[in-house]
């Protein structure tokens, strides 16, 4: 995909996590546009018996993927079209499983880093999750302080004004709600044993104070509905799936039996997109190991054709671009 400077205008004016495909809408007659996603993938990227990244390694292809998915030369001329200098940027990360199986602090540090050479102010750049207890856990290093990236939990400061989104209600993010102007959600590579897969749009469950009320049915139509909120909608710009560390059965909790380095990332501006190949990834890895399918353990993602019936992106594979850098 490439871009001309009218198509620039149009993005920065949009300012919309679905702004690149917008712009792909230009021409009249022209075929529906193919979402794309971004796979990028280096061995020795992760040693899990250490817990360490290589830091080379993990620059290279977090890179390659952001540009590749949002069609420019380099990341942060990426971040350039999907982020405004003026943004206050939330990195919503997820802490759950606790260390070994969360967004590693390296992945989401470059990414803050690539966002401030994009312009965008450091104390405008909020790395965040549920609670600060998680996000320690996980390795990373609180920080509320105005002079840097900030690094911290919600750790119960919702707005308490409910707000109704498709079959649910619930008090977002005080955060999300009040200060945030833009959301890129990082979320991992792991299956979720009621949902299926938890990869980038189930992280979104974590900006909601009830997350617990939303699993009946396999979260279906729970997840595709949450995204449709204006707060998530409007704000979400770039869906990065950490998959450093990967698990396929078992999850969203560590299960380090079913958890293997899988070594690399998948980025879209298309979150439907980016957890249908993310399905498809885990599925792959639980053929190999003999499991049965997702579906036949009754917890396929029905939520990701609900998202696409909602207009949040697409799930057909055959729709698809997969492109590996």
């Amino acid at each position: 995909m490439t871009f001309d400077p009218g198509r620039r205008m149009l993005l920065a004016s949009l300012g919309v996590a679905g702004a690149v495909l917008a712009t792909r809408r230009v021409a009249r007659g022209a075929p529906p546009p193919r979402p794309l996603v971004a796979r990028a993938r280096r061995e020795g990227v992760f040693d899990p018996k250490q817990g360490t990244v290589d830091a080379a390694k993990l620059e290279s292809l977090l890179g390659a993927a952001i540009a590749r998915a949002l069609g420019s030369r380099t990341p942060v001329e990426g971040l350039r079209r999907i982020i405004r200098p003026n943004d206050v940027v939330g990195i919503k990360v997820n802490t759950l499983a606790g260390r070994g199986l969360s967004s590693h602090p390296e992945l989401v540090l470059r990414l803050a880093k690539w966002l401030v050479d994009a312009g965008v102010a450091a104390e405008s750049i909020v790395i965040w999750d549920r609670a600060d207890r998680e996000l320690k856990e996980a390795g990373f290093r609180l920080s509320r302080s105005r002079s840097g990236v900030r690094c911290q939990g919600t750790n119960q400061d919702y707005d308490w004004t409910p707000r109704e989104w498709g079959a649910g209600g619930s008090c977002f993010a005080q955060l999300l709600v009040s200060e945030l102007t833009a959301l890129i959600n990082v979320g991992v590579l792991k299956d979720h044993d009621l949902a299926g897969v938890s990869a980038g749009l189930k992280n979104l469950y974590g900006t909601i104070h009830n997350p617990n009320k939303y699993h009946d049915d396999g979260c279906d139509p729970y997840v595709a509905e949450l995204a449709t909120h204006p707060l998530i909608r409007k704000k979400l710009r770039l869906t990065v799936v950490d998959g450093l560390m990967a698990q396929c059965h078992g999850g969203p909790a560590r299960s380090p039996r079913w958890a293997w380095p899988w070594g690399g990332v998948l980025v879209s501006t298309d979150p439907v997109a980016t957890d249908a190949v993310a399905w498809r990834v885990l599925e792959e890895q639980r053929k190999k190991l003999g499991l049965k399918t997702l579906a036949e353990e009754k917890r396929e993602p029905k939520w990701l054709a609900t998202a696409h019936r909602l207009g949040l992106g697409e799930n057909n594979w055959q729709k698809i671009d997969l492109v590996d850098v």
